[in-house]
């Protein structure tokens, strides 16, 4: 379980860092034309990373709650990695769309690792 502990730390802090970055640097024009659909959006996000890093460290510790706060919070991730691919593939900025691919891929490994 040592994958799955380590990805959902890296994509959660991940995840805090890319919208911390992003809002502090003024680089998220729908907060000015669509505010509450951004706002919304980014929370979920939010929630997303504070339950990847919850998982992450209850099955790097071994808890009684990690294995199943982990399953929810990956369930969360693959919403957002399916989702959020088509914002940046309208914006032609392929790198991104080939990195949410990547984390797909890597969500599916701590899958088959935990199940194996």
């Amino acid at each position: 379980m040592t994958f799955a502990a380590i990805y959902a730390i890296v994509v959660g802090f991940a995840m805090i860092g890319y919208w911390g970055i992003s809002i502090s640097r003024r680089q998220v024009p729908e907060f000015r034309t669509e505010p509450i659909r951004i706002t919304f959006h980014v929370a979920a996000e939010g929630v997303t990373a504070i339950a990847l890093l919850l998982s992450g460290f209850g099955l790097l510790f071994d808890t009684c709650w990690g294995l199943e706060t982990y399953l929810v919070a990956l369930g969360m991730l693959f919403y957002t990695l399916i989702v959020s691919p088509g914002y940046f593939a309208q914006k032609g900025k392929w790198p991104m769309v080939c990195m949410f691919a990547v984390l797909i891929i890597l969500g599916i490994v701590s899958l088959v690792l935990i199940f194996r």
